[in-house]
Formats: C-alpha cells, structure tokens, sequence
C-alpha cells in the first residue's frame, strides 16, 4: 500500500485544529472512498478534486483511493480542504515529492478547470498552524496578502494545479499578488458634520471614552443616525492584539483584508429584519460568526430599535455582559468574541410625532406604548447612556449657513484617547481596561466616589436606576472623572453620570 499526507486546518469558530490528510492506495475496485466525518461540502471534494485533476491533465489513480482525514472524531466542513487532498493524492502517486506536502499546510478550493479559488478563514487557519509549529503554507494567489499577516510563515500562493505541482517539487511560482498596492481606507465620517446636539455629542464622547453602551431616543430627523455614524471614529485605532482578533474573524466571515490588519474600530448596522442567526450567528453544523461578532471590539448599531424582533433584541443580553456569544449545535459548541458598543436608535412611536411640538401624532396611546414596550426593560437596563435627541438642540440654520461648526472628531478623538489612558493606568494590574468592563465589586471597594452616596440612593429610591443602574452611574461617572482629569470621582461627576444613565423619559415608556 502506498501513503502520504499533507496538512489543513479545521477551524471550530476562530479557533482552528490541525488536520492531516492521509491518501492510501490500495488493491480493489477504482474509486474514492471520504472518511472522517466530512460534511456535505467536503464529501462532494471526491468528485471536485478528480475533475480538477483531470482538468489539469493530471492522472487519477485507477486504483481503491482512501482519504483519511485526521483526528476522525473531528466534524469537518468546508471546502477548503481541496487542495491538500489533492496534494495528498499526488504524492501518494509519486507524481511529486512526499516532502513539501508533509510539512506544509494547504488551503484553497479547487474549480473543475483546476484553477484554485479563495476560502475564507485564511488567517485564522494560518494562526493555528503556526501555534501548532507548521512553518511554511500554500494558499490560493488572491489571499498570499492575507497569509502574510501571520509573522513567522513562509507562504507561497498557487493559481491553479500547475503552480501547486511546482510549489510539492520546491519551486514555488511568485504572481503579482504580492505586489499589490493596498486599498486606500475609506473616509470616516466626522462629528463636524453634526449640526449643533451638544449634549448628545457630550454623550458620545463619553460612550467612546469608557466603551459604554448608548441608546439614543427622539423624533426622526434630529441626527441619531449621524451621531451613531461617527462614533467609530472618535475611538482608537486596535491595538495588535486586538487588530489580529478583528481581522480574523473578518476572514472567518469570507471578508477581504486588502490593505492588511483591520486597525480601525468596525461598525455593524444590520437590517431590522435580522434573525436570531444573523445577529447572532448560525449554522447547521458549525455555527458562522453573526453581526455582533463582526462588531467585536467596534459598534453594533440597531437604527430603528423597535422594528427588529424582540427576540432578537433580547438575544443580545448575554454577550452585552459577557463579550462573548456560545452557539451550541448538534455535533459541537463554538464560541466568538463578542465584545461590542451597542448603539440603539429609536423615534417615540411608529409615526415619529408623538411628543414634538407642532407634530400631529397618529398613532393611538395603545399603539405608542406598544411600540415602545419592543425593547424589553432587561434589554434597556443593560444600556448605560440614554439620551433624548431633539430638534430644539440642532444648530439654528443662520449659523450653520453662516459656516459655525462643532468640533471635528480628531479634536474629540485626542480627549478620548487621555482618558482611556487614565483608565489603562489606573486598572493596570487588572483584567480590565475600560470603565464599561469593571465588575461593581471592585468599583465598590477599590474605587469609591467621594459623593457620600446620598444621590445613588435617592436615585434608586425614585426608581429612576435600579441596582444595576447603580454600578452602570460609577462606570460612568469614572469615565466622566477621566474625561475632565480628576483622580477621583467628584458629586458633581456622578450628578452627571445620574442624568446621562437615566435620561429623560422616553415619551413612548411615558405615554
């Protein structure tokens, strides 16, 4: 019997496990026999890979073809997997050298012309094999820009089988995909932009600076949408860890890295009629990353709240504690990062009038309370700042045309980068790094406000907070402290950090 192997990856979320490709050649009937519990994509490789070959002019043993895929007890899916089994089967033909094969891992689909397409979760796949200490990879020619994120690998790209037949022999073929010049990043959009709304800016600012979760309220056209826009762009740039985290999962979601590692906070904002799995994430085998996890160390934006299902609404609870989301499915369990800013939208009533002066509002008192009982109060206890946007904040017209503007978001960008910074020093030694992420018990006993609590009780005594509110008014007024430099946190920090946790009533919660 005849045998060689070649090596790929299975990636389980963005963790990923070593797989060896094993091609035995045997006496029996020609045919290809798939084991180890390949999923629907895989199994279909047999049939794939043996026109690819053929379309290259390349033979296919007539012999009994046995394709292991090790460790068997690993559920397998996807169809990256193509170009090591055919790796696997050339060398097993001793039509190239077993050596290259088995010291490489390979990814990359394969078309029945033999032309070898692009995967997603390149540079996830490729993180695993280097912590598994596999230093040299072989991936489709479009994605060599993205392999070449992982230091500490030598990555060749192939364009179809007659580059991977020279890159088993030794002699890799070089394209101009290395080359490529990057895509010039898109423009952010700018807090200048914004007509007047001081405090809901001022609100921002303090979302940016702690991470904390914002939920904006008011009538339609008084710039919710445009804030919410440009909070990406007063927050800092990743950091390497964190950029490598990010683009990873951007990969795993099939996206294109172009100009390298996401360095710049990513911004989600799904359609209202998002399911549970898009939001989520879901799969019938193996669960894809949703939404929430495309926003991981970004912002999830829901414009227009109320529209998207409750259910949706009130999947979101536990990764907006926890920062991560588990999604059990029958053969295995996988776990993303999910550590996102929630930004909610949200107009009083369904026709948007309801409350504004000069408005004629249609809706019925039953029909405004309905609409605003679509977000759950667990859901609403777990956003930290709500602010009421109204048109009487906006910019009078005559300035705005006369050219005054606000403040741009590099100005505001610097004052969130100091405070960040403050905090970075004073939780070093911890897990945490934001205010958003401090546990109330150490905030309690570590970090104490010199207000003697007496509005904390009044404002849970009113009902205005309840007693997770209370931790939520320390975060804030911890963030607040840092934005205006105290060393500790003043009554007139947590004065402030009551008004922007409880904000006014939402006219719908009112109605």
């Amino acid at each position: 019997m005849s045998t060689a192997s070649a090596w790929s990856i299975a990636l389980i979320g963005v963790q990923g496990t070593l797989v060896e490709v094993e091609a035995a050649l045997g006496a029996g009937l020609p045919r290809t026999v798939l084991v180890g519990l390949p999923d629907s994509a895989l199994y279909e490789a047999r049939d794939r890979c043996r026109a690819a070959v053929a379309g290259a002019g390349l033979p296919w043993p007539d012999r009994l073809l046995t394709i292991n895929l090790t460790p068997a007890s690993l559920p397998k899916s996807g169809s990256h997997y193509d170009v090591a089994i055919v790796a696997a089967v050339l060398a097993c033909s001793e039509l190239v050298p077993r050596t290259v094969a088995s010291s490489s891992v390979l990814l990359g689909e394969l078309g029945l012309d033999g032309r070898v397409r692009a995967v997603r979760g390149v540079l996830p796949a490729l993180l695993a094999a280097r912590t598994a200490g596999i230093e040299r990879a072989i991936v489709p020619a479009d994605q060599i820009g993205e392999a070449e994120l992982v230091s500490g690998m030598t990555v060749w790209g192939v364009r179809d089988l007659a580059d991977l037949v020279e890159a088993l022999h030794g002699r890799p073929v070089l394209h101009d995909a290395r080359q490529r010049t990057p895509d010039e990043p898109a423009a952010q959009p700018d807090l200048v932009d914004v007509l007047g709304q001081g405090h809901a800016r001022w609100a921002l600012e303090v979302s940016a600076a702690g991470g904390h979760h914002l939920f904006l309220h008011g009538p339609p056209g008084t710039g919710k949408t445009m804030l919410a826009r440009r909070l990406p762009g007063i927050l800092p740039v990743l950091d390497d860890e964190q950029a490598l985290e990010v683009s990873a999962i951007h990969s795993l979601a099939g996206e294109e890295l172009p100009g390298g590692l996401i360095r710049r906070a990513p911004f989600a904002d799904p359609h209202h009629g998002a399911t549970v799995a898009a939001m989520v994430g879901g799969g019938s085998r193996v669960a894809r990353p949703g939404a929430i996890s495309l926003a991981h160390q970004g912002v999830l934006f829901l414009d227009e709240a109320p529209e998207f299902s409750p259910q949706v609404l009130d999947a979101l609870r536990t990764p907006l504690e926890s920062g991560r989301i588990t999604i059990a499915r029958s053969v295995m369990s996988v776990t993303y990062p999910a550590r996102f800013q929630l930004v909610l939208a949200a107009n009083p009533c369904p026709c948007g009038n309801h409350g504004v002066p000069g408005a004629e509002c249609r809706c019925t008192p039953m029909a405004v309370r309905r609409y605003a009982q679509r977000i759950s109060g667990p859901v609403l206890d777990r956003i930290d700042l709500h602010v009421q946007v109204t048109g009487e904040d906006t910019l009078p017209m005559t300035l705005a045309m006369s050219g005054q503007q606000g403040e741009s978001s590099a100005c505001v960008l610097g004052r969130v980068i100091e405070a960040r910074h403050r905090q970075t020093e004073r939780l070093a030694g911890t897990p945490w790094a934001l205010n958003a992420h401090v546990p109330g018990s150490h905030l309690r006993r570590e970090l104490p406000p010199v207000d003697d609590g007496e509005l904390l009780d009044r404002a849970l005594a009113r009902g205005i907070v309840s007693a997770r509110g209370i931790d939520k008014i320390l975060r804030i007024a911890w963030t607040i402290a840092d934005l205006a430099g105290h060393d500790r946190v003043t009554r007139d920090d947590v004065a402030a950090a009551v008004g922007l946790r409880s904000g006014e009533l939402w006219a719908g919660a009112a109605a």
